[in-house]
């Protein structure tokens, strides 16, 4: 027993350190978040220019886009034509330009485009 105890070596315990490495590894988890949030706003903006390129073809709208009010839809309407943006009751939309008629150009939260009736939409 004696020559056991004289040659084991006795490590003292670092709680410091791995209290450290904990607060270390929330730090490390903060930055990396914080580049997931960026690199979905990267492809958010991607996706909504895309959107815009699609909708200047489509509408051959040369202007440039303003918001001129924002208009919440009454009820639920699927789109019948490619050219119509299918709003869901409550959804929050910008409206882009008046056209002739009873329709609208507007944009919904996700960045698509197309027309939606008047009739359909409550304005503030």
């Amino acid at each position: 027993r004696g020559k056991d105890e004289k040659y084991k070596v006795r490590m003292p315990k670092f709680r410091m350190v791995r209290e450290y490495k904990n607060k270390r590894r929330s730090i490390d988890d903060v930055e990396r978040n914080s580049f997931k949030f960026k690199k979905s706003s990267e492809e958010k903006s991607k996706k909504m220019e895309k959107e815009e390129k699609l909708f200047r073809e489509t509408f051959m709208y040369d202007k440039e886009i303003r918001v001129l009010a924002t208009a919440t839809a009454g009820c639920s309407v699927p789109s019948q034509r490619r050219a119509d943006l299918p709003v869901t009751a409550g959804e929050q939309l910008d409206v882009i330009d008046a056209v002739q008629g009873h329709a609208v150009i507007c944009r919904n939260a996700q960045g698509r485009y197309g027309y939606v009736l008047v009739e359909h939409l409550n304005f503030r």
